[in-house]
């Protein structure tokens, strides 16, 4: 059946979706079927390849992108490769990726969210240096700050005194996701005569964890705003710090911060390497995500916090008790990951495998969304099977509920973090149901993230220096009975006693060090207009005037009158320019917003 009218699809949709949200695969995949085959439009069709690749249907996905692509316009053409690229990204085939966002971007330089998706991306794969990467955001850092119309001014800084610090924190993930999850115990804990609160939430996905966040602060939905009625409102709100938590990452509103909406601007939390934007202020990480070396990878100033990047709680609904070493019942090791699939690499499963290989008998689950496809469980199956492990040693598992997800760690003996991007809240979950996490952290910060937990509850032990120390921490950690159930037995209160779950001693340092950045470009601010002032203090000279030099001080009284008018009109001439760019910037958005609606 045909499906022609916009509102019955979209209803349709909604319906599909809740069909997954509920764990009804089955009838998804037939319903997502039917509209594929019920709609002869590009775009919905690709609403359905983007609904299937949210619950790990890549095949059906994938052919749906190509049949679009095959008679694609251009409207649908870029987006049909960018959900292609995505899902190569996600199956672990970075070099296809990596060659779709590069073709991408040379036919569409003006499409915002291909230059976020590609930089993502670039984080996942392990073939692009960190040099690379760099250039990589540093290029869109200046794209975006000519669409803004140039570098802005920095707003002017207000004396903070002893009144609280207004801080912004932006975000499309205020709900049930790792970053609502992470910022939820700060906002609880924020001292209100310390900061003032406002979280802008732009994402679509509204639940219990976005109704908990805005207990807490004054939280504005501004999914619907574009970007510079965003920055008016920010503006009107009169934040002297705002906080970006999403980087690249899906949903991003870094577009809106090259408008300079606050005197000082901050990276934190939801990102994981330099958003490249030459007015972002600072990014917070810590010593262990950011030794020195790391210092070259940022556009921005390094913001150390001494506890750590981040506090941990866990969810509410997770297991009150570990499960017993479940080695001690099977007779053999289990090693697990419920990372992103993105995260595998050729060089990653050469290692696991050796690590299997040097553990007799032991098997390896995997966890992620995209092992609903049967083509992703062969793809990885096949992998290890070159790589000389038995498939049956492998077990792929599909997604699950969150609940049931933390469950799934009785099964688990030790995890294998990835690399070069390893787990964050993965990791702590893991430590947090009795499961070790054994790590490899490199040069780009991401793949810093367990090294710095586990510096956190003091299991250094954990942190390999190479390969072959990842290899040997694993088999050794296999074959010690006694060492697996003496952790398995501790690590929730490890992880209770330390920096990594003390939510009050925390915020307290990211509020003083929030309050400290924004006092040093405060007394930057008054130096600049103190020498400014001294220097307007002077007598000028001379001045040139249409090439005419003239000496001020032998000026007449009505010629310095004439000169002190000409130089107001070439101060509001200045300003109207600037006015002239904003507005021009909104034109040429508001255009192509327009041509993208009516194809």
């Amino acid at each position: 059946m045909i499906i022609s009218s916009p509102h019955i699809f979209s209803f349709a949709l909604a319906s599909t979706r809740a069909m997954g949200e509920a764990g009804q695969y089955a009838q998804m995949l037939e319903a997502c079927e039917a509209l594929a085959q019920g709609t002869q439009d590009g775009a919905r069709r690709l609403d359905v390849a983007a609904l299937l690749a949210a619950y790990g249907f890549q095949s059906q996905a994938q052919a749906i992108c190509e049949t679009v692509l095959s008679s694609a316009n251009a409207a649908t053409s870029w987006r049909a490769t960018a959900q292609l690229a995505a899902l190569w990204r996600d199956g672990g085939e970075h070099a296809k990726a990596r060659h779709g966002y590069e073709q991408l971007l040379e036919q569409w330089p003006e499409q915002g969210v291909l230059h976020h998706s590609w930089l993502t991306s670039c984080e996942y794969d392990p073939a692009i240096s960190d040099q690379a990467r760099l250039a990589k955001a540093k290029t869109w850092g200046q794209w975006a700050v000519a669409r803004a119309g140039g570098m802005r001014a920095r707003p002017r800084l207000q004396a903070l005194g002893q009144r609280p610090l207004r801080i912004g924190y932006v975000s499309a993930d205020l709900c049930q996701h790792t970053v609502g999850f992470l910022l939820r115990p700060v906002l609880e804990a924020h001292d209100p005569k310390r900061v003032s609160v406002v979280a802008y939430h732009s994402g679509k996905t509204k639940d219990w964890l976005t109704e908990a966040l805005a207990k807490c602060c004054t939280l504005r939905d501004v999914s619907a705003l574009d970007d510079l009625a965003l920055v008016e409102q920010i503006r009107q709100d009169q934040i002297d710090v705002l906080i970006d938590l999403s980087g690249h990452t899906g949903g991003t509103r870094l577009n809106a911060l090259a408008w300079r909406p606050a005197p000082v601007m901050v990276s934190w939390l939801g990102y994981f390497a330099t958003t490249g934007l030459p007015c972002m202020d600072a990014v917070v990480l810590d010593e262990w995500h950011a030794p020195a070396e790391v210092e070259p990878q940022f556009v921005e100033s390094i913001l150390r916090l001494p506890s750590g990047r981040f506090c941990y709680r866990p969810a509410p609904w997770a297991p009150e008790t570990v499960s017993p070493v479940p080695s001690a019942k099977n007779g053999y090791v289990t090693f697990g990951s419920f990372n992103n699939t993105a995260k595998l690499n050729d060089g990653l499963l050469d290692i696991w495998a050796q690590v299997l290989l040097a553990t007799p008998d032991s098997r390896l689950v995997l966890k992620w969304r995209t092992f609903n496809d049967e083509g992703m469980r062969q793809k990885v199956s096949q992998a290890f099977l070159n790589r000389g492990v038995r498939a049956e040693r492998i077990e792929c598992r599909g997604p699950s509920f969150h609940a049931d997800m933390l469950q799934e760690y009785a099964d688990i003996d030790i995890a294998l973090d990835p690399f070069p991007f390893t787990g964050g809240l993965t990791s702590c979950e893991a430590l947090w149901m009795g499961v070790p996490v054994i790590t490899w952290p490199q040069s780009r910060v991401v793949s810093r993230q367990t090294l710095a937990i586990l510096r956190q509850i003091r299991l250094p032990e954990l942190v390999a220096q190479d390969a072959q120390d990842y290899v040997r921490i694993a088999t050794e950690l296999a074959g010690d009975a006694k060492r697996l159930q003496q952790m398995r037995e501790t690590l929730r209160e490890r992880m209770r006693q330390s920096p990594l779950m003390d939510a009050q001693t925390f915020t307290h340092e990211w509020e003083t060090a929030l309050r400290s950045l924004y006092a040093d470009q405060h007394a930057k601010q008054s130096d600049s207009e103190r020498h400014l002032s001294s220097q307007e203090a002077r007598p000028m000279p001379t001045i040139k005037i249409n090439d005419k030099e003239y000496d001020t001080e032998q000026l007449t009284a009505q010629a310095k009158v004439q000169l002190e008018m000409l130089l107001a009109t070439e101060q509001e001439i200045q300003r109207l320019q600037t006015q002239l760019a904003i507005a021009q910037t909104a034109r040429n958005m508001y255009a192509q917003a327009l041509a993208q609606a009516v194809v």
